[in-house]
């Protein structure tokens, strides 16, 4: 992992648009990832996606990507859906992001080996849907009712045969499922486009929650250098984004939270 690499989820700050990403640039990032609703938000107050990236340019900031909702395969609202994701990359796309991370639903009789066809094909419907604005959609494991492994994200992947789309890593999601670093294959990791970055408390997975139970890099019980160094190893090149749900981390000024985060990210770093 190297500095250039580096970025921030916003979902890990409080604060209006403008104070963050100040806040970002001043802690030391120069990418960032978008909770999609941080900047819905902001252009709900009367501004256009062209003044965020005015605002991204002006911080030397540049969008990687962000998230908002999960894909639907097997409800009711699937066109509707797969339309909102449309629009949050078109977003995306003028922000400069090529990354989209999306959870997924499940069948209503349960997760099966099938389901994953249903997921499979609703992931391709959107990704050529998405291809002309040059977004990735990225599946979240563990954010889902059926996908729970890096195994099974991957493997949904492959069968969309979508170029553009690929699986978000994140180690929270590895602790807690049966993601472990024996799924560190070469062909997993060839579906991974996107890394987030976080360290857990000393909790059994099973045990853990995966949001409420987030360290800082360094505070808790993962082996983030070997967990990333395999990525690496096996040819990840793209950014890392730390994406924390911390009250602690909530309840300070962006300014402070963000060097926080950016100070537990560099011993990680070549």
């Amino acid at each position: 992992m190297k500095k250039e690499q580096l970025a921030i989820n916003s979902v890990s700050t409080k604060g209006d648009l403008e104070e963050t990403l100040a806040a970002y640039r001043d802690a030391g990032f120069r990418k960032v990832e978008f909770a999609l609703w941080h900047v819905k938000d902001y252009l709900a107050k009367g501004h256009t996606p062209a003044d965020v990236r005015a605002l991204l340019d002006g911080h030397g900031l540049q969008c990687i990507g962000g998230f908002a909702a999960a894909i639907e395969c097997f409800s009711d609202n699937v066109q509707s859906n797969h339309d909102l994701h449309v629009e949050n990359a078109k977003l995306l796309a003028a922000l400069g992001g090529k990354n989209m991370v999306v959870g997924t639903d499940g069948p209503k009789d349960g997760p099966s080996m099938e389901a994953l066809d249903g997921l499979a094909e609703g992931v391709r419907s959107v990704a050529g849907r998405i291809a002309e604005y040059g977004v990735n959609i990225l599946i979240e494991f563990n954010w889902s009712p059926v996908v729970k492994s890096l195994r099974t994200a991957s493997e949904i992947v492959r069968r969309s045969c979508a170029p553009n789309a690929g699986v978000l890593f994140d180690p929270a999601h590895y602790h807690c499922t049966p993601t472990k670093f024996d799924q560190l294959t070469p062909e997993n990791v060839a579906t991974i486009k996107h890394v987030h970055v976080n360290d857990m408390r000393d909790k059994p997975g099973e045990l853990s929650n995966c949001n409420d139970d987030r360290e800082l890099p360094g505070n808790g019980i993962l082996d983030l250098r070997s967990i990333f160094g395999r990525i690496e190893e096996l040819g990840y090149k793209g950014d890392f984004s730390i994406e924390m749900f911390s009250q602690a981390l909530w309840a300070l000024p962006p300014a402070e939270a963000a060097r926080q985060m950016y100070q537990s990210l560099l011993p990680l770093c070549d």
